[in-house]
């Protein structure tokens, strides 16, 4: 008796301390819950959460948090988690039911590392719930590095296969976001990659419109996305993520958006390295926070106290983006009691499951496009006596990852998969052939 007394005090107890601020009740509406926890700290706190990688403010109760998350085909940089083909492969299914399943089966492994992580006292990058996800720009030059991150050169197709992914990711539950999904890069961003950093995109209204935001406009407004990532480049002669025609005439004003905009990583430095927009980093700091960009993924807005001290931006604007920012947050359940969010109780068993391997198997069967199939070549006969199978990339396990990738637990190589293919009469034999490609120049993913 008296030890059951003791744990029932010493719980309420807990309970008592952990409720002494109002955000912390999970009970008040959200909006009043987002405005008295920023309304409790101090402008250098409110810069600092400002930034991808926040720092815990102890006498708050408010723990770090790294904003910086990947799933572009899969949960990225966070060790084992199931693979699907690189979105340019998924994309090839046309098939946006695909879709949908593929993003849920992403955002279930991504809770269950997240709470997994959580348990650990982990709380580091790529361990968070907020992911950088789906890259939506149009691929139309073959130049671009990264082509192979989007659902390629149709606007209509990018756009359906966007809202799918974005749902998937963002969960279906009527208070609580599954995770935060971030179409990116905002906008028209695509071409050769070494110049994002100082290229100007100068584009009529008509293709603006009907080729580079159709997308965009249709994972903010139909798909409810909670984040959009600004891009590198200059949009008609400003920087994307200091540009107010994109960030608060198009996105919010036009298109209704109530998240959060994210910087491109390091992005709003350009503004005074390379776009040569900005003097030095409060003004660069001071110029994004004024068009709409309320987290830094980079360090410029460690400037942002300076900037408000020199009179460049005010702390109100700082404190809406703030609001912004916990909002989301609040949304992901974070500072709620793990009972009431039910995506907190999916299993880590779930991880790199063989359900989830079997849906991988069913995305990669749906994304191969057959070109030409030369006497009939296909499928493989069982009677054959040699096949010859011939190039770098035949048994190499690092070209099916692509990038943005986690790590899979089986993967198998076109040279693997033919081997198990065939017949046990069948004589398989491999020759590299020759290198990938040399003497070409390593560009910055």
């Amino acid at each position: 008796m008296r030890k059951t007394l003791f744990a029932t005090l010493f719980f309420s107890i807990n309970i008592a301390t952990a409720q002494q601020f109002p955000f912390q009740n999970p009970d008040l509406p959200l909006e009043h819950r987002v405005k008295d926890l920023v309304s409790r700290m101090t402008l250098e706190e409110k810069t600092s959460q400002m930034l991808y990688n926040a720092p815990a403010i102890e006498r708050l109760g408010i723990p770090a948090y790294n904003w910086w998350n990947e799933a572009l085909h899969g949960v990225a940089r966070a060790g084992r988690a199931t693979v699907f083909p690189q979105a340019i492969g998924l994309a090839a299914t046309w098939d946006t039911d695909l879709m949908l399943r593929v993003a849920t089966v992403i955002s279930d492994e991504a809770r269950a590392k997240h709470h997994e992580s959580v348990r650990k006292r982990q709380r580091g990058i790529y361990e968070g719930l907020t992911f950088w996800s789906p890259n939506i720009n149009i691929f139309r030059d073959p130049r671009w590095g990264r082509g192979m991150e989007t659902f390629g050169e149709d606007p209509f197709l990018t756009g359906r296969l966007g809202v799918a992914f974005v749902k998937g990711m963002q969960g279906d539950d009527p208070k609580y976001l599954k995770t935060v999904a971030t179409p990116k890069h905002f906008a028209v961003h695509s071409g050769p990659e070494p110049d994002r950093h100082v290229f100007d995109a100068v584009v009529d209204e008509r293709d603006l419109r009907e080729t580079y935001l159709p997308a965009f406009y249709a994972t903010v407004v139909e798909g409810r996305a909670q984040s959009v990532m600004c891009a590198y480049n200059r949009f008609r002669g400003q920087p994307c993520c200091g540009s107010d025609e994109l960030l608060q005439r198009i996105l919010r004003d036009e298109w209704g958006f109530s998240g959060y905009v994210v910087s491109d990583c390091w992005a709003i430095m350009d503004f005074y390295t390379t776009h040569k927009t900005s003097l030095n980093a409060p003004d660069a700091a001071a110029t994004a926070l004024l068009a709409g960009t309320d987290l830094n993924c980079g360090v410029t807005y460690d400037s942002l106290a300076a900037a408000v001290r020199r009179g460049l931006v005010s702390e109100t604007l700082v404190d809406k983006s703030l609001q912004r920012l916990f909002r989301a947050r609040f949304m992901l359940g974070v500072f709620d009691p793990p009972e009431r969010v039910a995506y907190a109780r999916i299993p880590y068993s779930v991880n790199d499951s063989k359900k989830h391997g079997d849906l991988a198997l069913e995305a990669a069967r749906k994304s191969i496009v057959l070109l030409r199939n030369r006497n009939e070549t296909l499928p493989l006969r069982k009677d054959l006596k040699t096949i010859a199978v011939i190039g770098p990339n035949a048994d190499d396990v690092e070209v099916l990852l692509g990038n943005y990738n986690g790590v899979p637990s089986n993967p198998v190589t076109p040279l693997g998969g033919i081997r198990k293919k065939v017949g046990q009469a069948t004589t398989v034999l491999y020759a590299r052939g020759c290198n990938v490609a040399e003497y070409t120049p390593s560009l910055e993913i």
